[in-house]
């Protein structure tokens, strides 16, 4: 419910509120020769504008409890994306570190090359890196894939719960 609709309530239930004040200030006075019948119509109005206002704080209330349902929902969600990007943040660091060691490993790898060929613990050393990278990567595409089906989720149990 926007702001706009809640103004409109609080609008209407303070117009019901000074209607019912001066339909109490009427009856208050002394009634004229006729003041039966005005007596009558005055609490029928009275009595309707009694209903409008139980009505309109019904209303408001439902409303109030919805915004609230509303608001701890949108929290919980903005919770669960915080946990992911923070695992994502986290597989990124991994594989920012990963990839400097990797190139470092590579480099050596190539000046040993040059320089009259590798040795095997050079490229058991590239190698590992190669596979921590390998590794790395997967990590953040399962991270992805979880944040994927985080969202799709509720969208499934919305759909089998209306089929």
């Amino acid at each position: 419910m926007g702001a706009g609709q809640m103004s409109d309530l609080d609008d209407y239930q303070r117009r019901i509120a000074a209607a019912l004040d001066r339909i109490g200030q009427a009856m208050a006075r002394p009634a004229p020769a006729q003041g039966g019948d005005e007596l009558a119509r005055l609490t029928r109005a009275l009595e309707t504008e009694k209903a409008k206002s139980q009505q309109l704080d019904e209303r408001l209330r439902a409303l109030k409890s919805r915004d609230g349902a509303a608001s701890q929902d949108f929290e919980e969600k903005v919770e669960v994306l915080t946990r992911q990007l923070d695992v994502q943040g986290l597989e990124l660091q991994r594989m920012r570190k990963t990839t400097i060691a990797l190139r470092e490993q590579l480099r050596a790898l190539n000046e040993a090359t040059l320089n009259g060929g590798a040795e095997g613990a050079a490229i058991n050393k590239a190698l590992l890196a190669e596979l921590e990278a390998l590794r790395a990567t997967r990590a953040s595409e399962a991270a992805e894939l979880d944040e994927i089906l985080s969202e799709l989720t509720p969208l499934v149990q919305e759909a089998v719960e209306n089929a």
